[in-house]
C-alpha cells in the first residue's frame, strides 16, 4: 500500500524525516502549537501551517486507506480483481480517481444496462464491441440482433437499444475516460446562469447574474458561492457548459475503430447517448462538488484570516475602563471594569432624552470616571453610537487628564449576553449590562473576551453559512487555537473559555485551574500545575510554556521558555554572573556565543526563541495599540459626499474587497480594484480587519445603504458635491 509519509513529504515539498517526526508527536498527544514552538529541532523548524497540513493529509490518506481495503473486498468478492487492477487502486492518491476504479464494481440499482443484461443481451453487445475493434466491414447489425428477439425482447430494435444500453454504461465507466472529461469540464467548462422569469428585473439582489457566464476555472469563490445560493433560494437556474460536439467527435475518435457505416452510426448514437444521459450529468455533479469545495476552503480561509486579525488586534491595556452600550429612548448601559476585568458598578444613562437628562448622565459619568479612576472608555458601534460618541467627548472635554474613547465593534456582544458563559459569569445581571461589560473588556483585552463568542457571529465571515460546517468550525478553532498560544494566557486572570484553547488543557482541566485558583488563590508559579485535578505531566508538557504567570517566584515563568529548558536557562545566568530577572540586561553579551549552550535536545532555533524572551521578559507579541477617529461632524450616511477623505477602520476583508466602518452606522466598501494602484490578486495583501486606513468616498446611496470607498486618496470623483 501506499507510503504515507512519503506521500505527504512529496506533496508538501518537505523532508520524509520531517513528516515522520511530525506524525509521531502527533500520536504521542502533541499538539500543533506545542510542536511548533518547542519541538523546533526534531522537526526541522516547520511552522504550524506545514505542521497543520501534515495533519489534514494524514487524515486524508488515512481514510483513503480505508476506502481501498472497503473496495478491494468488494471487487474481490465480485471474482474481478485482477493483478493490474490491484496495483492501480494501490497507487491511488485520490479518492475521485479510486471512486472511478470502482464504479463498474460498485452495486447498483437497476439501470437500463443492468435490465438489458436480465434479459440475456451481454452477448450481442460484446459481438457488436468485437466487429467495432476488427475495423473490417463484417456481419449487419440486423442479423447480429435476430437471434435475441424474444418474448422480453419484441424485435430487433429492442435488442440493439438494449446492446447500445450495455455498451453506454461500459463506455460510461472507464477511469481514463472520466478522469479526461472530467479535466475538460474544469478547464474548459464554463458556468451560466439566469434568473426565473417569474422575477422581474431588478427585484432580487442577484441581478449581475442574471445573464451571467464565466469559465470554471476563472469564477471566483464568493461568486459560485453566490450563484449555488441563488439557485437554492429558487431564483437562479446555473449551468455547467461544455463543447458537446468537440467532446463527441474527440469520444468518436477514440471509441470507434470500424470503418463499417451501420456499426460507426451505431457507435455515435450509443457514445452521444453516454455522454449526455450518463457522463455529462455525474461530470456535471463531481465538477460543482469539487468547485464548491475549493469555493468552502477558499472562503474559510479568508474567514480564518480575518478571525486571526480580529483575534490579535492590538489591546489596549489593562486599565481602569468603561463600558458603554449606547441607546436612545432605554438609555446607554455604563459598566465600570477594573484593570483585571472585573465587574465593579453599573449605571444607566440617558443623554439623548432631554437636556435635564443629558446634564445629570453627564454628572453620573463624570463621577464614575473620578471614583475608578478610568483611563480607557469603550463604545459600542450600534444604535446611538455616535451620538453617546459626542456627549461623552463633551464630558471628557472639561476633564484634566481625560481618558481614551474608542469606538469599539459589539458584533456578537447581544449573543455573548444571553449565553450560558454570561449567565454562569454575571448571574445576578441584566444582559445589558453584560452587554456593557463585554464591550469593555473588549478595548483591554480582544483575544480574552471574543474567545468567549462562537466566531460565526462575531462578523468577520464570508457566505459562511453556506460552506461546509464541519470544516468551517474545525478551521475556526483551529485559528482561536493558534492565536490564544501565539500570544499566551495570564494564568491567574484567564477565564475557563480561553484556557480551554491553550494546548494540552481541555474544557474540564480549564474548569478545574479555575476552581483550584478560586480555592487556593493565584498561581505563584508554574509547578503548581500539577496540583491541579487531571492535570498530569503530558498535559504540563503541552500546557506550560504558554501560561504566563507576572510578579510569580520565577521570573522565566512569565516567559515562553519552556520549563525544560530552565536549567539551561539558569546555567545562563550564572555564567553571566547576573539574578534570572536582569538576564535581559547582558542578551548582547550572549548572541556571539549563543552555540555554546546547544544540547541534544535543545538547538540553535530553540536557542534563539529563548534569547528573544531573555531580551523582552513578559512581551505581548501582538502590534501597538491603535484606533480610528471619526469626523465629528460625520454621523450617519447623509453627512457623506463623494470627495471625503475619513479614517475608519476595517471590519471585514473578503475576496472582493473589504468592509471599513467610518462612522456611519454603515460599512463601506472598497472594491478589489480601489485598493492600490496596481493589480491586486488578494485584498489580504492591502488590509487586515482592525486596520486604521484613511479612505475617500466615491459614491453614497443612502436609499439603498450602499457607500463606495477606495484607498487611492489620488483616485478622482466623478461628481463631487
Amino acid at each position: 500500500m501506499l507510503n504515507a509519509t512519503q506521500a505527504i513529504a512529496q506533496s508538501l515539498s518537505v523532508r520524509p524525516a520531517q513528516v515522520q517526526v511530525a506524525l509521531e508527536l502527533f500520536a504521542d498527544g502533541a499538539t500543533v502549537p506545542f510542536i511548533a514552538r518547542y519541538r523546533k529541532e526534531r522537526t526541522g523548524e516547520l511552522d504550524e501551517v506545514q505542521l497543520r497540513q501534515i495533519a489534514e493529509q494524514r487524515a486524508y490518506l488515512a481514510e483513503l486507506a480505508a476506502r481501498k481495503q472497503t473496495i478491494l473486498a468488494s471487487i474481490q468478492a465480485q471474482d474481478g480483481l485482477t493483478p493490474a487492477l490491484e496495483a492501480k487502486i494501490a497507487a491511488c492518491l485520490s479518492k475521485t480517481e479510486l471512486e472511478d476504479l470502482y464504479l463498474p464494481y460498485r452495486p447498483k440499482r437497476r439501470t437500463r444496462a443492468t435490465m438489458a443484461r436480465d434479459k440475456g443481451l451481454d452477448p450481442l453487445a460484446e459481438a457488436i464491441a468485437a466487429l467495432n475493434q476488427k475495423g473490417q466491414p463484417g456481419k449487419k447489425l440486423a442479423d447480429l440482433a435476430q437471434p435475441f428477439v424474444s418474448d422480453e425482447v419484441p424485435d430487433v430494435e429492442a435488442a440493439l437499444q438494449g446492446a447500445s444500453d450495455i455498451l453506454a454504461e461500459t463506455v460510461a465507466e472507464q477511469a481514463e475516460l472520466r478522469s479526461r472529461l472530467r479535466q475538460r469540464f474544469l478547464t474548459q467548462g464554463s458556468l451560466t446562469s439566469k434568473i426565473k422569469s417569474d422575477q422581474p428585473e431588478g427585484s432580487t439582489k442577484y441581478e449581475m447574474y442574471r445573464r451571467y457566464q464565466v469559465a470554471v476555472s476563472q469564477i471566483a469563490p464568493h461568486n459560485l458561492l453566490a450563484l449555488l445560493r441563488g439557485e437554492r433560494e429558487g431564483i437562479l437556474k446555473v449551468a455547467l457548459e461544455v463543447d458537446e460536439a468537440q467532446i463527441l467527435s474527440d469520444l468518436e475518435h477514440r471509441q470507434i475503430q470500424t470503418r463499417d457505416r451501420d456499426i460507426r452510426q451505431f457507435y455515435q448514437a450509443m457514445l452521444k447517448d453516454a455522454f449526455s444521459r450518463l457522463v455529462r450529468p455525474a461530470l456535471s455533479r463531481e465538477v460543482m462538488a469539487e468547485k464548491k469545495a475549493w469555493a468552502d476552503t477558499a472562503s474559510i480561509q479568508t474567514f480564518a484570516d480575518n478571525l486571526n486579525n480580529l483575534l490579535l488586534a492590538p489591546p489596549a491595556g489593562m486599565e481602569p475602563t468603561l463600558g458603554i452600550d449606547p441607546g436612545f429612548r432605554t438609555g446607554c448601559k455604563v459598566a465600570a471594569i477594573s484593570q483585571t476585568g472585573q465587574f465593579l458598578e453599573y449605571q444607566a444613562i440617558f443623554p439623548h432624552t432631554g437636556e435635564g437628562q443629558r446634564q445629570q448622565a453627564a454628572q453620573t459619568l463624570r463621577q464614575l470616571i473620578q471614583k475608578h479612576q478610568i483611563r480607557l472608555i469603550a463604545i459600542g458601534n450600534g444604535t446611538a453610537s455616535r451620538e453617546t460618541d459626542a456627549f461623552v467627548g463633551e464630558v471628557l472635554s472639561s476633564l484634566p487628564e481625560p481618558p481614551v474613547k474608542v469606538m469599539v465593534s459589539e458584533s456578537g456582544a447581544s449573543v455573548y449576553s444571553a449565553s450560558e458563559v454570561a449567565i454562569a459569569e454575571f448571574p445576578q445581571l441584566d444582559v445589558t449590562v453584560r452587554g456593557a461589560i463585554s464591550i469593555a473588556r473588549r478595548l483591554q483585552d480582544p483575544l480574552a473576551e471574543l474567545v468567549k463568542l462562537d466566531p460565526k457571529v462575531i462578523g468577520v465571515g464570508q457566505y459562511q453559512h453556506d460552506v461546509d460546517q464541519k470544516q468551517l468550525k474545525q478551521k475556526l478553532d483551529e485559528t482561536v487555537e493558534s492565536c490564544v498560544n501565539y500570544v499566551g494566557v495570564n494564568l491567574n486572570l484567564a477565564s475557563r473559555e480561553l484556557l480551554a484553547y491553550v494546548s494540552g488543557i481541555t474544557p474540564t482541566i480549564a474548569n478545574n485551574i479555575v476552581a483550584y485558583r478560586d480555592r487556593v488563590g493565584a498561581f505563584r508559579d508554574r509547578k503548581a500545575l500539577l496540583k491541579v485535578s487531571q492535570l498530569g505531566p503530558k498535559a504540563f508538557e503541552q500546557a506550560a510554556g504558554f501560561l504566563r504567570i507576572p510578579q510569580g517566584s520565577n521570573p522565566l515563568d512569565n516567559t515562553a521558555v519552556h520549563p525544560e529548558s530552565y536549567t539551561l536557562v539558569q546555567t545562563i545566568a550564572a555564567d553571566l554572573d547576573l539574578p534570572l530577572g536582569q538576564i535581559s540586561q547582558a542578551v548582547e553579551r550572549l548572541r556571539p556565543n549563543l552555540k555554546r549552550y546547544a544540547t541534544d535536545t535543545i538547538g540553535e532555533p530553540t536557542l534563539r526563541d529563548i534569547l528573544r524572551e531573555l531580551e523582552k521578559p513578559g512581551r505581548d507579541p501582538r502590534a501597538q495599540f491603535t484606533y480610528a477617529q471619526f469626523k465629528s461632524d460625520v454621523t450617519t450616511i447623509n453627512d457623506l459626499t463623494p470627495g471625503m477623505v475619513l479614517e475608519g477602520v476595517v471590519t471585514n476583508v473578503a475576496n472582493f474587497g473589504a468592509f471599513v466602518d467610518i462612522g456611519v452606522h454603515q460599512d463601506g466598501l472598497v472594491h478589489i480594484s480601489q485598493m492600490a494602484n496596481r493589480f491586486v490578486k488578494d485584498p489580504k495583501e492591502i488590509v487586515q480587519v482592525g486596520q486604521v486606513v484613511q479612505v475617500k468616498v466615491l459614491t453614497v446611496d443612502p436609499k439603498l445603504k450602499r457607500i463606495g470607498l477606495t484607498l487611492r486618496l489620488d483616485q478622482p470623483v466623478e461628481n463631487p458635491a
